[in-house]
């Protein structure tokens, strides 16, 4: 459970350290040090998606790092991933393969590994204040023996995964009639494993008449103190009606699956 500790953010120097051939880069945000001439090229979390973990689902994703030496590349001694914001890490490193592009190039992609039962007691205080921008350290092997320790060598962002609902009623109805279209927002609250209201947010109600390729949005409707959310609408055709949340810097987007109505 390499990850789960507090990691918190190294700034790393060379002056003073000792050891021959062993200096600092700065690159692309990450402090390193090391020895010779082996490098992070790139980081990808995710293939460059979000990570969004809910209550009870284990979630696995990749961090692949594309790494060069002219000797070629042994692979990684260690990887981990930690909230930037208070360097707490509840995500395991569980595994790791790399490919050999090149001679002198490998991606070594590491899968990640959090099941939402290990967030409880890793935090100071909310455990979701752990929702938002997280970083990833590496520590990189060439086969000749060079190393180099990298800090922050990619963000990312860890959301909270959220739901949605929609019903629209009645059903059938007459055309020209009030459809009342309701649902709820909820999003995973990693203190007790539940899903609760997300009050206070903007959602859109969307339309796709019978028969067309594509959704449109009709209106955006808040979401009240419980998440909950409700509105009227004039129905002139048949077809289906859905709420999407464009999500938060801390909380997943999320379409509701479509309610057809047919008119009467």
């Amino acid at each position: 459970m390499g990850s789960r500790v507090r990691r918190g953010r190294r700034t790393v120097w060379a002056a003073g350290v000792g050891a021959a051939g062993l200096v600092l880069v700065t690159a692309t945000g990450a402090h390193a040090e090391g020895v010779g001439d082996i490098r992070v090229v790139s980081t990808v979390v995710n293939g460059g998606d979000n990570v969004h973990i809910g209550t009870t689902k284990v979630v696995t994703f990749p961090i692949a790092v594309t790494v060069r030496d002219n000797s070629g590349v042994k692979g990684l001694s260690h990887i981990g991933t930690y909230s930037w914001a208070n360097g707490w890490g509840f995500i395991d490193w569980t595994r790791t393969s790399c490919v050999k592009k090149s001679s002198t190039t490998s991606v070594c992609t590491a899968t990640m590994t959090v099941d939402p039962a290990w967030i409880g007691g890793f935090s100071d205080g909310d455990e979701n204040k752990d929702a938002g921008v997280w970083a990833v350290d590496a520590n990189v092997r060439a086969n000749d023996g060079n190393y180099w320790i990298y800090d922050n060598i990619a963000q990312y962002k860890v959301k909270r995964a959220s739901r949605l609902t929609t019903n629209a009623a009645p059903e059938p109805v007459a055309k020209g009639k009030t459809l009342t279209v309701t649902g709820k927002l909820s999003r995973a609250n990693w203190e007790d494993l539940k899903y609760h209201g997300f009050a206070g947010q903007t959602v859109k109600l969307q339309y796709r008449k019978a028969g067309a390729a594509h959704y449109a949005t009709v209106k955006t409707v808040r979401t009240n103190s419980t998440g909950g959310l409700s509105t009227k609408v004039t129905a002139t055709s048949s077809g289906s009606w859905r709420y999407y949340f464009p999500g938060t810097t801390t909380t997943a987007r999320i379409v509701s699956t479509g309610d057809a109505v047919v008119l009467k």
